[in-house]
């Protein structure tokens, strides 16, 4: 065929849609268009344009030609699959449905190989790949129930709730596999924070932690239609959340944070974090965690040029962890404990020697604040005892300061914040409780939510994902995944044969940019 024929031959390419293009156009002229508000003509050439989109994605497939193979198709067992006939499957699209007519390779009692599905990277499922981004990307801003409510607004695609669900298991299946082989930027911050915390979800009693789920199923109430106090209807299962990032030191006194505080002095404007990433898990164990955080620390700094720093609100045993794992891998891990938390303490023991709000409450905070900050953690402990103890304060009165006086004891290794500061290391855990707020609570604490744990999984590592900024670069790394496991693993070498149906469409292509 000569040059011109190929060129009418083009021309005559996709006619359905051209047809459909020009109703449009008809349409936009018509005097129902003219009569329309804006809004409702946006909707309407939406709504008309996608189906254009889907009828040319329908006559592009058409003219790709069923994928056949001019060598020998051969599976990942090296025998050849000789028999061929045409198979035809629907694929449910961003646009809609339409159907795939492929060749497919088979053999006796074995599954046929599809080599046009391969070149296209079509999953085993009904929707597309894109539908299963823009599932994920939506499942982890909302709701299933929103997420099934925007897909149908926005899309031309049908996903039901139910499939919704798994599609969002599926699409979050490669997170660990993306981080372990990521490049990451190392960040030019000299100081290296890792930051962990929990948070709770409530889930379905089957996949709570044994002994919270023994306890749950051991429970009873005291009603039947409603609760006592004290009693909760659903239990939780704690979900770790780490953070990892860089950032510039920043040096100060004690006395420069007191008088920011109380606004005595003006706030200096901080060093931002550099490449934070941020994740949770409810399946793996907080020492899993902690120990995938302090690898991603070693991938940003693999010199060990920077100063390590741990973050955390003052949970034992995230501590103790921490110091093993350090311990184990040779780290200086320099564990800080939560000025915020410290804070916490020191108001309801200034409350029990002065109940009224006021400057006298203020000032006794501040001056335990500044001592606590110069690294006197042990010194305000027992004066604040001594205090409680010859202002005669009943036991009940008094508890809070021994809570407060305890909690600084049992953590003054960690609150050495003169050195800290001088330092430059930060001292709050800010970024660490954004992360447990944004990624845990405001999309499980979804009211009525009762989370099955490979759901509620799926979407922490999906937000995560998004929160850290990495969703595009980790959606090419799934959609190769993905190509590996539906495509590349049933042939032999794992080398899909190339088909004849790229051909033709490679050449109308460049006659088209002659023309």
């Amino acid at each position: 065929m000569n040059a011109l024929a190929e060129l009418s031959s083009l021309e005559q390419d996709y006619e359905q849609a051209r047809e459909d293009f020009e109703q449009i156009i008809g349409y936009l002229g018509s005097q129902e268009a003219s009569a329309m508000s804006h809004s409702k003509l946006e909707r309407e050439l939406e709504k008309k344009g996608r189906e254009l989109m889907r009828q040319l994605l329908q006559e592009h497939l058409d003219k790709r030609g069923p994928g056949k193979c001019d060598q020998p198709v051969k599976g990942a067992d090296g025998v050849e699959h000789p028999r061929v006939r045409l198979q035809k499957r629907n694929l449910e699209t961003i646009f809609g449905t339409v159907s795939v007519e492929r060749a497919g390779y088979g053999q006796e009692a074995t599954d046929s190989l599809h080599p046009l599905d391969a070149e296209l990277n079509l999953p085993n499922e009904l929707y597309s790949l894109e539908v299963r981004r823009r599932v994920a990307e939506e499942a982890a801003k909302s709701s299933f129930d929103e997420t099934l409510e925007s897909i149908g607004k926005t899309t031309g695609a049908h996903v039901p709730k139910r499939q919704i669900e798994e599609l969002v298991v599926r699409a979050a299946e490669d997170f660990d596999a993306f981080y372990e082989t990521r490049q990451n930027n190392q960040g030019a911050g000299s100081v290296l924070v890792t930051s962990v915390d929990g948070k709770g979800v409530v889930m379905r009693t089957q996949d709570l932690r044994e002994q919270t789920r023994k306890a749950a199923e051991a429970r009873i109430h005291k009603m039947g239609t409603r609760l006592s106090k004290g009693e909760k209807k659903n239990a939780k299962r704690m979900a770790t959340v780490a953070a990892v990032y860089t950032i510039a030191p920043f040096i100060r006194t004690p006395e420069d944070l007191v008088a920011e505080a109380s606004c005595t002095l003006a706030r200096t404007p901080r060093p931002k974090p550099e490449n934070k990433r941020v994740w949770a898990s409810l399946e793996k164990t907080p020492e899993q965690v902690i120990e995938d955080a302090l690898a991603e620390a070693g991938q940003r700094d693999p010199t060990g040029e920077k100063d390590w720093v741990a973050l955390v609100d003052g949970d034992k045993n995230q501590i103790r962890i921490l110091r093993r794992v350090a311990k184990k891998q040779g780290l200086h891990l320099t564990i800080i404990v939560d000025i915020i938390h410290v804070i916490g303490y020191l108001w309801p023991a200034g409350r029990a020697f002065h109940p009224e709000s006021g400057t006298e409450l203020e000032n006794w905070v501040g001056h335990r604040l500044l001592e606590v900050l110069r690294g006197k953690a042990g010194l305000m402990a027992g004066g604040m005892r001594r205090s409680a103890t010859l202002r005669g304060l009943s036991p009940k009165a008094r508890e809070p300061v021994d809570a407060c006086a305890v909690y600084l004891l049992n953590h003054s290794p960690y609150l050495r914040y003169d050195r800290y500061l001088s330092q430059g290391f930060p001292i709050a855990t800010g970024v660490i409780e954004g992360a447990c707020r944004h990624l845990v609570k405001d999309r499980m604490d979804v009211t009525g939510a009762l989370w099955s744990l490979t759901g509620a999984e799926a979407v922490l590592r999906l937000r995560a994902l998004r929160s850290s900024h990495d969703f595009d670069k980790y959606w090419d790394f799934h959609e190769a995944r993905e190509y590996e496991r539906n495509h590349q693993a049933l042939y032999a070498g794992g080398i899909v044969p190339p088909t004849t149906a790229s051909l033709p469409a490679r050449k109308r292509l460049e006659l088209k940019r002659i023309k």
